[in-house]
């Protein structure tokens, strides 16, 4: 019985000392991964840390240019600077514009002037969401210039063509005409 003992003593070491030793062989362990909780506020920080930062450069534009703008809520900077007397549009409500679309670095991206004016739903069509809030501060008849942070304008991606990933887009817009929508 003590050899069978001694044996199984000696088997089991044996086991354990393998089994210890390809333990040595295997890749570290993976760290942790963060909660979901902890991604989303790092995502979030993230995001206000751009935003910051883009406000900064429209800032840092409008007094380089010696622009007087007010700012929206949404972060949205404009000025009219020819005022018509005309009506405001309201949400579904159709309008056409003329408008210029450029960077902050001067780079003209689309002109009305070569591609025609927009027409389009306010609220519903696929414009920009800061272009949909641009022309709500509009009367028929005014001129206006808006300078709208990328989160309001192409976003991240930019629009695949002219306007880049992540930019903020100047709008020089006129607004032509409302037409009620339902």
């Amino acid at each position: 019985m003590r050899l069978f003992t001694a044996y199984t003593i000696s088997a089991c070491a044996l086991f354990f000392s393998c089994c210890n030793n390809e333990q040595n062989d295997l890749p570290p362990t993976v760290p942790p991964q963060p909660s979901q909780d902890q991604v989303k506020e790092s995502l979030i920080k993230s995001h206000q840390m751009y935003v910051k930062q883009e406000k900064d450069e429209i800032i840092q534009y409008v007094k380089r240019h010696n622009y007087n703008m007010e700012a929206t809520q949404t972060g949205i900077y404009y000025m009219i600077t020819e005022h018509g007397k005309g009506e405001q549009p309201q949400t579904k409500d159709f309008v056409t514009v003329s408008y210029s679309i450029s960077l902050l670095d001067g780079t003209l991206c689309y002109d009305s002037k070569k591609d025609g004016n927009k027409q389009f739903k306010v609220g519903e069509d696929v414009e920009e969401s800061g272009v949909h809030q641009a022309v709500q501060l509009m009367h028929v008849g005014d001129k206006g210039t808006f300078i709208i942070p990328s989160y309001l304008a192409q976003g991240l991606v930019g629009d695949h063509d002219k306007i880049p990933p992540g930019a903020v887009v100047i709008y020089d817009i006129t607004l032509i005409s409302i037409k009620k929508g339902s």
